[in-house]
């Protein structure tokens, strides 16, 4: 059988990450207490239902502190006993967050007392953090909207094979802040900028007219092999300690033309070697997350 657990910050997605894996013939089950856990998965693993072989169950920071610091250590029991089992954690920045509570009109879970909206965020970040250094594998939904995170576990989460490794390359602008779910980060701003250039400021890094400008630019060649040449050489660390997801960002400074070619040419490269690549542009809004070599959707 197959068990994802999901946790994250209120407000991060984890009710449609939890959804969408409902809708991919996941059994979910959420906001379970932590101290329930054990017994749950032992009840699933015995059954002899067809029904629990994929099961996703959601874990929030409504637990107390030496609960959710069972969590790691559960964790690692379950793979210990051969249990195919991953953890999956969304976080946001504090502006998104805020923005979401204030569109929903929620109150914060951990909202109690005197503790502003603020303050309840930064507990839960707290409170979580025993969570987060576990998972295999952080979403950074400051930037996603519902879609676009759907479609993000679909293609990181549902179509990974055991023993295969899932490996996300994506471009960003620093003006919008590195991503917080980067295992490495890049900086492309060293590079000519075609948006000085007459013609290509409105053109991104998907354009052909920008590819050429940048090949034909003394640095892209070696900045692009030396990534692809440091990322490889990492791939074996990542198997060697069970990690199945890898997240790769590259920056420039509004994420639309050096980053994006950047990542279109080192993410095809990696598709001929390896299997379950995929690309996210973030400063492109609209283009969703696809395969290398397939044509994104542009809003």
């Amino acid at each position: 059988m197959r068990l994802i657990l999901v946790s994250g910050l209120s407000g991060s997605g984890k009710s449609v990450a939890l959804h969408m894996l409902e809708d991919l013939d996941f059994y979910c089950v959420d906001n379970i207490p932590a101290a329930l856990l054990k017994g749950l998965v032992s009840h699933i693993v015995r059954s002899s239902e067809s029904l629990y072989q994929r099961t996703a169950v959601g874990l929030d920071a409504r637990n107390t502190r030496p609960e959710i610091a069972t969590v790691p250590a559960l964790l690692q029991d379950l793979r210990t006993s051969g249990l195919d089992c991953e953890l999956l954690f969304l976080t946001s920045g504090d502006d998104a967050l805020l923005r979401r509570f204030a569109e929903t009109r929620r109150k914060h879970p951990l909202s109690r007392g005197r503790e502003g909206l603020r303050e309840a965020i930064a507990l839960e970040r707290d409170l979580l953090e025993p969570v987060v250094q576990a998972a295999d594998l952080v979403i950074d939904t400051s930037m996603l909207g519902v879609h676009d995170l759907r479609e993000t576990i679909r293609m990181r989460v549902e179509r990974l094979a055991p023993s295969r490794m899932s490996i996300l390359f994506e471009s960003f602008g620093y003006k919008t802040g590195i991503p917080g779910d980067a295992d490495f980060v890049f900086d492309a701003r060293s590079l000519p900028n075609p948006y000085w250039e007459p013609g290509l400021r409105g053109l991104t890094g998907l354009d052909a007219e920008v590819g050429q400008y940048l090949v034909s630019q003394s640095g892209v060649d070696r900045l692009a092999t030396d990534i692809t040449r440091f990322v490889e050489s990492r791939i074996p660390e990542f198997r060697a300690s069970n990690r199945r997801y890898l997240t790769v960002a590259i920056g420039c400074t509004g994420g639309q033309h050096r980053s994006v070619y950047l990542v279109e040419r080192i993410a095809s490269d990696f598709a001929a070697r390896h299997l379950d690549v995929s690309i996210r542009h973030s400063g492109l809004p609209g283009t969703g997350i696809y395969s290398p070599g397939a044509a994104p959707e542009r809003a």
